[in-house]
């Protein structure tokens, strides 16, 4: 504390050559998304949350028309799809495609995913590595628990999570769009608190989707929901029966790491912003900066 205020110090971060120190005056993060909206950093307490739990809720990060747009595309996408061009097929068809890199996201994943030495401004230093929809109606979803020990992994595994005071790294991360209402316990994604730095295996009792060791949420249509995927979870049977479930389950990861066999279609990345296109670029780390040269 200094003067009544709490001070946070800068981490010091290894940089590639010699044990020096990444330069943090140097690093340059994009400040705005593909659109030109502003990033919006995760707030201190967003960044603790997430380091401490493995997951974070935003509720209601879409307004009302966006949601309905969102939604309606999503459910063309599910019931009639022959009414959208064939690229287009996919969760980054039409307006979806904002979502990629809507700018709670962009702010969140130069926090705890990107490469900085593979961002610029007109660059992203991490990839969008798979997109898909969920839709579920009244007993869809199935109960299977996975993951968790992330910072115990092989790199290799992508389900890592790597931390020093003051900087987290999460590797293959979840991004969640729910485009309808969630209601506590009736079908939400299931997660366990902390076990992406847990160091013992899990107990029997983890088996049982009744467990008080699982944790899940509620929230409004437009939420966004992030968990690293070194996080143990669950999906779980829908059985809400106001709603169906409509929401989009993205990835993403560092910019020379891919574990999902997915890309999306050329022709659509073609129609894309060239920083959106960025999300996109080939899996490796020398030389894949747009308009700037890393020197590593």
């Amino acid at each position: 504390m200094v003067n009544g205020e709490r001070v946070y110090t800068r981490p010091y971060i290894m940089d590639k050559n010699l044990g020096s120190a990444v330069d943090l005056d140097k690093i340059d993060l994009p400040k705005t998304n593909a659109d030109g909206e502003p990033v919006i950093e995760p707030t201190q307490e967003q960044k603790y949350i997430f380091d401490l739990r493995g997951w974070l809720l935003i509720p209601g990060v879409l307004n009302e028309d966006e949601v309905a747009e969102m939604r309606e595309f999503c459910l063309r996408l599910q019931h009639n799809p022959e009414s959208i061009p064939v690229h287009e097929r996919n969760t980054l068809g039409g307006p979806l495609q904002r979502l990629a890199d809507h700018p709670v996201i962009v702010g969140f994943m130069n926090e705890f995913v990107a490469y900085p030495g593979l961002s610029n401004q007109d660059c992203y230093g991490f990839r969008q590595e798979s997109s898909h929809l969920f839709y579920r109606t009244q007993g869809q979803g199935k109960f299977g628990p996975h993951n968790g020990g992330g910072m115990l992994r092989f790199p290799g595994d992508s389900h890592t999570y790597n931390c020093i005071p003051g900087k987290a790294n999460s590797g293959l991360t979840r991004v969640v769009w729910e485009l309808n209402p969630v209601e506590k316990g009736t079908g939400g994604t299931l997660l366990v608190s902390g076990t992406h730095k847990g160091v013992f295996a899990a107990p029997d009792s983890i088996q049982d989707p009744n467990s008080p060791l699982w944790e899940t949420y509620s929230c409004p249509a437009g939420s966004l929901l992030f968990f690293t995927e070194a996080l143990t979870h669950s999906a779980t049977a829908w059985t809400n029966t106001k709603n169906d479930r409509v929401a989009i389950f993205s990835c993403y990861n560092t910019v020379n790491s891919k574990w999902h066999n997915w890309n999306p279609p050329a022709e659509l990345v073609a129609t894309m912003p060239t920083k959106r296109q960025t999300l996109y670029r080939p899996v490796h780390a020398q030389d894949n900066l747009l308009n700037g040269k890393y020197h590593g």
